[in-house]
């Protein structure tokens, strides 16, 4: 048995890497005899990480290639079957799912969020992947979507699998980013470039002037998506009036330990958020994007976002008030992330529950599988 996983693989995107590391661990520790390959943006080096075959995303000979050598494909996780990044990213992803179906492989999408899409977008979704096995999603909205477009596909509400993620490096000497225990209590800020980036820049640089002048927990902003987050970082600290860093780009474990050891999250990207609740360390949202308004409603969250999309800039008092609930309500909001943590996790567990039941569906014996515990 041979599965073949699609994703925004291999762009150093430390969120991205996290889905396909924990993907590729409980794959290999549920079933041990499946063979797994990758379509990755630098297939030497996702080799080189996770000891599994690559094939090379953009070249589309070797992407077809490898969905006819695999039994399965697996379109996931992340925010694929969406065009607000692009048509083409759509028209890509959806192509994949399309080329597997007509190839007659078992194909599933998995823990996606699904949007947003416009009405072109639906269009490409309804035809491109019609026909697909399974689909699990990280959010309700996306489950209503894709029912709505795929009625006939058993379609179940999970959450993102990165909140399965254990692998935050215990050892990690964060004393050369100046974030050692010697150093005091500190905040992540993780942002990336949006379109409206200019709108809401001046209420993160406020909001990090006020953990650090009014409450003493200084600001370090780790730039998850690479290059295009430290610069976005960077327009953002130039507009603060305290001091803080930006963290050089670092390995998927060490920014795990860099965000455990938070005493509070400043975020817009996704999986920042999720680690910072696999953690149980409070945050506070940047809701650029309908999964991270879904992720805090599925948590519960008791916090509002700082900022969401289409919205205009909080005013001052506005964003002074969140600052001092998160300082304040510090422990009880890490104490309720904490108290609904087991649920999530085996919300995401359940996505390779219903991958399993694909697998055996498709002929992989009970004997080859090995279930385990959330």
């Amino acid at each position: 048995m041979r599965v073949l996983l699609s994703g925004y693989y291999g762009f150093g995107n430390l969120g991205d890497e996290a889905l396909l590391e924990v993907i590729v661990d409980r794959l290999r520790a549920r079933f041990p005899s499946v063979e797994l390959e990758v379509l990755s943006g630098t297939p030497l080096a996702t080799t080189r990480t996770f000891g599994i075959e690559a094939a090379p995303r953009w070249e589309w000979r070797a992407v077809r290639d490898a969905i006819t050598r695999a039994d399965v494909v697996v379109s996931g996780g992340g925010g694929l079957l969406q065009n607000a990044t692009s048509l083409r990213s759509l028209l890509y992803y959806a192509g994949i799912v399309r080329e597997a179906v007509r190839a007659k492989r078992a194909t599933m999408i998995f823990a996606q969020s699904v949007g947003p899409l416009d009405a072109l977008g639906r269009f490409v979704v309804r035809r491109f992947c019609n026909g697909v096995a399974r689909a699990t999603v990280r959010d309700e909205r996306s489950r209503q979507l894709l029912r709505m477009l795929l009625p006939n596909t058993p379609i179940e509400k999970t959450a993102d699998p990165v909140f399965l993620y254990d692998l935050a490096d215990a050892d990690a000497d964060l004393s050369t980013e100046g974030l050692g225990p010697e150093s005091g209590a500190y905040a992540i800020v993780s942002v990336r470039k949006i379109p409206s980036l200019k709108l809401v820049a001046p209420a993160v640089a406020r909001s990090v002037d006020r953990l650090a002048l009014e409450h003493g927990m200084r600001a370090a902003f780790l730039p998850l998506g690479g290059a295009p987050d430290a610069e976005a970082s960077t327009e953002i600290i130039r507009m603060c009036r305290s001091t803080p860093v930006l963290l050089p780009e670092c390995s998927l474990a060490k920014a795990a330990a860099i965000l455990r050891g938070a005493q509070a999250v400043v975020a817009m990207r996704l999986h920042a958020l999720v680690l910072a609740a696999r953690f149980a360390v409070p945050f506070l949202a940047l809701s650029y994007d309908p999964k991270v308004a879904s992720l805090c409603e599925d948590l519960e969250y008791p916090l509002a976002p700082l900022w969401s999309a289409g919205a205009q800039r909080p005013g001052d008092a506005a964003i002074d008030e969140l600052v001092d609930r998160l300082v304040s309500q510090r422990v009880a909001l890490a104490q309720h992330l904490a108290e609904r943590l087991p649920a999530v996790r085996a919300s995401a567990e359940r996505n390779f529950d219903v991958l399993g039941d694909l697998l055996r569906d498709w002929g992989l014996g009970e004997s080859e599988t090995r279930k385990t515990t959330p």
